[in-house]
């Protein structure tokens, strides 16, 4: 199991990360950042999107709910972010509430279930650290392609590697 504090610090660096990919994407015109693309993503605005929602989707699953399909396409959906300030907007939201949850998390907690629906209905169960760290995982990957988007854009990466972040000043 990953210790609570160790968890805690992933998400700061992993906010932190998201942070100057955003100050990255300033950069960019609209036509860029709507722009299709070869990726997971059809477009660097879908890949934040799917960020932003997932990040959501998993937080609602801490807190005890599902969401369903319908609904996270319905709110969290490509078409809810015309723009990178939308993003930003709905993202600074979903921050406060991660961040809430992490901070009255307790490290008893981490080792009992969650068991949660995903999208497609199916029944799953993990320790909560893993779902956590998954969430980690899951938005280094994403990162990683936004980092190649800019590359096929013509643009210029934001340095997001941990190392980076420690010695920019994230606590350590």
């Amino acid at each position: 199991m990953i210790p609570l504090e160790t968890i805690r610090e992933m998400f700061d660096y992993n906010y932190w990360a998201r942070d100057r990919q955003f100050e990255a994407c300033e950069a960019l015109n609209q036509e860029q950042f709507l722009r299709p693309m070869e990726s997971s993503y059809s477009s660097l605005r879908d890949t934040l999107a799917h960020l932003v929602g997932a990040e959501w989707g998993w937080q609602e699953r801490w807190r005890g709910r599902s969401p369903s399909r319908e609904e996270y396409f319905r709110d969290w959906g490509p078409d809810r972010f015309p723009t990178l300030a939308a993003v930003r907007e709905r993202w600074a939201g979903v921050e406060l509430q991660v961040r809430d949850y992490l901070a009255h998390l307790t490290e008893d907690r981490l080792t009992r279930p969650l068991t949660y629906k995903n999208l497609k209905g199916e029944t799953w169960t993990y320790p909560m650290w893993q779902t956590l760290w998954h969430v980690v995982n899951h938005q280094t990957y994403h990162r990683g392609q936004v980092t190649t988007l800019f590359r096929q854009l013509g643009a210029q990466a934001a340095p997001v590697d941990f190392l980076v972040a420690i010695d920019s000043g994230l606590k350590n």
